[in-house]
């Protein structure tokens, strides 16, 4: 009887299946959250745009959840819970106006407007000076010589007295406040962008994308815009105090939407109902200090923000 002998030859090892390669859109995903987590470790180490991150955390849920905190009936006039001109007591810490109305649910719900009009506005303003500084970079020429002519104009005009100008001959409303701050603040966003263009475009890889066949519009949105981004970023938290102190303005020179209560309308109706010569501090002092600090917090974190994308400014922390 004869046994077959087993095969000497080396063990075969199990195939294990390749891995599959990550597609490119999963792979863009992970950097941008490498550079998100990049970017809050850089963010926290500012003690300054910690404090006006929280700050304006605080306001703007408060200014969410305002039905919640203070009630929807809070701007009514003709259901107004106190007397006229209250001092801050138990029932109403910040007294009341001339109709009686609780000042800290005015003050509360005046948060949505002015934040409102504030982000608006400021996203209107840099996305103008963004497209102008982008093509004014990108097309020089007379077209540069054009487009920059006019941002100057617009630079050397007083940008208060151009809002109320365009505030003045439009409707009031809130629209027409958030396009009259738009359309009077961007030259300032479109000479930091063309700026920065002109130094992204003197970079090679503009030339080899243009070498292979990369036209304008792809040189702007796919090599230019993602370079300028960091700096209209920045820009973007710095404009929105300027607008927000800026709705104020307006509203307390009575351009504002008169349906709405907001900061500046609460500090015109102050100055209407006589609370300067008065003294009724109460009524002036908590839209003022609310508008001072959503500006200076706006300022932190922009200042912050600016440091952590471009670290040779050397911000202090």
């Amino acid at each position: 009887m004869t046994t077959e002998s087993a095969p000497t030859g080396p063990t075969p090892t199990p195939t294990t299946p390749a891995t599959a390669p990550k597609s490119a859109r999963s792979l863009a995903w992970t950097r941008r959250r490498h550079s998100a987590a990049r970017f809050w470790r850089e963010y926290r180490t500012h003690k300054a745009g910690l404090f006006g991150l929280a700050a304006l955390t605080v306001i703007a849920l408060a200014a969410v959840f305002a039905p919640l905190l203070v009630g929807s009936d809070a701007q009514s006039v003709t259901d107004a819970p106190g007397d006229p001109m209250e001092s801050p007591n138990g029932a109403y810490p910040l007294g009341t106006d001339q109709f009686g109305r609780d000042l800290l649910g005015l003050l509360v719900w005046g948060a949505r407007i002015s934040l409102s009009v504030g982000l608006l506005a400021a996203v209107l303003s840099v996305a103008i000076g963004t497209l102008v500084g982008i093509t004014a970079g990108h097309f020089k020429g007379w077209y540069a010589t054009v487009i920059m002519r006019v941002t100057d104009w617009f630079l050397v005009m007083p940008t208060l007295v151009l809002a109320i100008a365009l505030a003045s001959v439009m409707s009031r409303s809130i629209w027409t406040i958030i396009l009259a701050i738009g359309v009077t603040t961007w030259p300032t966003t479109a000479r930091l962008v063309r700026a920065q263009t002109l130094a992204v475009e003197s970079r090679p890889y503009i030339e080899r994308a243009q070498a292979l066949g990369g036209g304008h519009g792809h040189i702007m949105a796919r090599h230019v815009l993602p370079n300028v981004m960091p700096l209209v970023l920045a820009q973007t938290t710095l404009v929105i105090s300027g607008a927000i102190l800026t709705e104020a303005t307006l509203a307390f020179l009575g351009l504002g939407d008169p349906t709405s209560v907001s900061w500046g309308g609460l500090l015109q109706d102050a100055r209407e109902a006589g609370a300067v010569s008065a003294g009724h501090w109460w009524y002036l002092a908590p839209p003022g200090l609310a508008i001072a600090v959503v500006a200076l917090a706006f300022t932190l974190c922009g200042r912050a923000v600016e440091s952590v994308l471009n670290p040779r400014l050397g911000a202090s922390r």
